[in-house]
C-alpha cells in the first residue's frame, strides 16, 4: 500500500481497495443471514419466566431510576483522564533527546495544563468522598 501511494497510481490505488470491500461486504451480509436464520429458526414461545428481567437471581426491589451519588464515577473518570496523561510520556520519554528543549517546554506546557485541571477538581470538591 505504501509502494502505491508513493508512486502517485490513481487507477491501481481504486483496484487495491477491491479486496477491502469484498471482505466488508462478507463480514455484512454474514451478519445479516445470521441474524435472518436465528429470527427464522428460533423459537417463538412467549412465557412468563421468559418475559421478566434478568437480574441474576436476585429479585429486583425499588425503582431503577433513584437518585445516586457520582464520586465514583467522578474519581473513574478522574483517573482515566490522569492514567492517559501518563501514556503521553511515553514517546516524550522515547525520543527526550531528539526534542531538545522545544519538546520538554512544549512537556512542561502539557503538565501544566492538567496541573491547572488537577487544582480545579480539588477546589471543586470533586475528590471528596464526605458529604
Amino acid at each position: 500500500m505504501i509502494y502505491l501511494l508513493q508512486t502517485g497510481s490513481t487507477a491501481a490505488n481504486a483496484v487495491s481497495y477491491l479486496p477491502v470491500a469484498l471482505q466488508v461486504a462478507f463480514a455484512v451480509g454474514l451478519v445479516a443471514f445470521l441474524m435472518a436464520v436465528t429470527h427464522w429458526l428460533g423459537p417463538k414461545r412467549k412465557t412468563s419466566d421468559k418475559l421478566q428481567t434478568f437480574t441474576s437471581g436476585i429479585e429486583s426491589h425499588g425503582d431503577a431510576r433513584q437518585p445516586m451519588a457520582i464520586k465514583y464515577f467522578m474519581t473513574a473518570i478522574l483517573f482515566v483522564l490522569f492514567d492517559v496523561e501518563v501514556i503521553f510520556f511515553y514517546p516524550y520519554a522515547v525520543n527526550f533527546k531528539d526534542l531538545g528543549w522545544a519538546g520538554f517546554w512544549a512537556v512542561i506546557m502539557f503538565v501544566s495544563f492538567f496541573l491547572c485541571g488537577f487544582i480545579y477538581i480539588v477546589k471543586k470538591g470533586a475528590l471528596n468522598w464526605e458529604d
